[in-house]
């Protein structure tokens, strides 16, 4: 099988990043309403000595979709094989996937929006009856032939909740969308984080770099680590908070999480468009972005956090954002 469609590692950078990943759900940290509901998932799921039911995880990148699929598993008992929707290209791509699971196995597929359609409507009968057709021969001379599959739990993960069809989203059982982090919660990350990387951090360190970690575990385990180089050069290795500061204003990241991208995204806004409504095709245009990028990456942020609306005309800019980048609004100057 083509290795980069599914692996049954964690698919990491290097062998640390595996140790920031929580394995259990004792050590997930956040997320407290879907964890309590996949903890009962679970163990009635063992109770009854059944595959969990199908389930689908959506929300902003980094807040853990991976991890969680990866604990759902380990709290199972069971494998989990890994990859991506657009890697499996053709439904015999699927076939060899699902044919190699065991029974009870976690399938989790990142990015299942992504998943071609063709694709997609052969997982629908492997999800429901947990069989697969597949098509041998060509023309005239084609069949079909029926394979039985074990049980199994899919796992999806997606950012963009409004692109899956329909019959795919009927068809998972468990439905729950994961939301930005309380800065509590990353505090709590972050210490974890310093003592897996055996490193000294002053509490109001912490507290910093959760408050500019927008929300998001990925980011703020991110931060430490460029902090912590940091600290080794320009300290004695400790991270204070005037070397955070320092790193983070170097990094160009102010104190509310923005960084350069979101600042550019939100003046060009201002500056160009007077502050919106604008298209989203029109202003990733006017700053060389990716427009999917910026709906994906920036957008919830910004949204959530009140710098930004989203309006059948196309995006605005609120006050909050006029009075962060310290522009005028209505006439008054911030």
């Amino acid at each position: 099988m083509d290795k980069r469609i599914v692996s049954n590692s964690l698919l990491m950078d290097d062998e640390i990043e595996v140790t920031l990943r929580p394995q259990y759900f004792t050590e997930y940290i956040g997320q407290t309403s879907v964890k309590e509901m996949m903890k009962i998932a679970v163990e009635a799921a063992k109770k009854r000595a059944e595959s969990l039911d199908h389930v689908l995880l959506y929300g902003p990148p980094g807040l853990g979709k991976t991890t969680l699929a990866q604990v759902i598993a380990n709290e199972l008992q069971v494998s989990i094989k890994i990859c991506s929707g657009p890697t499996i290209e053709r439904t015999g791509d699927l076939a060899a996937i699902l044919t190699s699971l065991e029974p009870g196995d976690v399938l989790f597929i990142d990015e299942i929006h992504r998943l071609p359609k063709i694709v997609e409507e052969i997982l629908y009968s492997s999800m429901e009856d947990f069989v697969i057709d597949i098509v041998v021969g060509k023309d005239s001379g084609a069949k079909s032939i029926r394979v039985d599959l074990p049980p199994f739990t899919l796992i999806g993960a997606t950012t963009r909740f409004g692109d899956l069809s329909g019959p795919l989203r009927e068809r998972f059982g468990i439905v729950h969308r994961l939301d930005f982090y309380e800065p509590e919660d990353l505090e709590t990350i972050c210490r974890r984080t310093a003592k897996i990387y055996s490193c000294i951090i002053d509490e109001h360190a912490i507290v910093e770099l959760a408050k500019r970690s927008r929300g998001t575990p990925r980011i703020v385990n991110r931060l430490f680590r460029r902090v912590r180089d940091f600290a080794d050069i320009l300290g004695d290795g400790t991270i204070t908070l005037d070397i955070t500061r320092k790193a983070l204003e170097k990094l160009r990241i102010d104190e509310c999480g923005l960084d350069r991208k979101d600042r550019e995204y939100l003046g060009a806004i201002i500056d160009k468009y007077r502050g919106g409504p604008v298209g989203l095709e029109t202003i990733a245009t006017s700053i060389s972005e990716d427009p999917q990028t910026l709906e994906d990456v920036y957008e919830p942020f910004l949204i959530q956090s009140g710098y930004l609306s989203r309006t059948p005309r196309g995006r605005v800019v609120t006050e909050k954002a006029y009075r962060h980048l310290k522009k005028s609004y209505q006439g008054t100057l911030f």
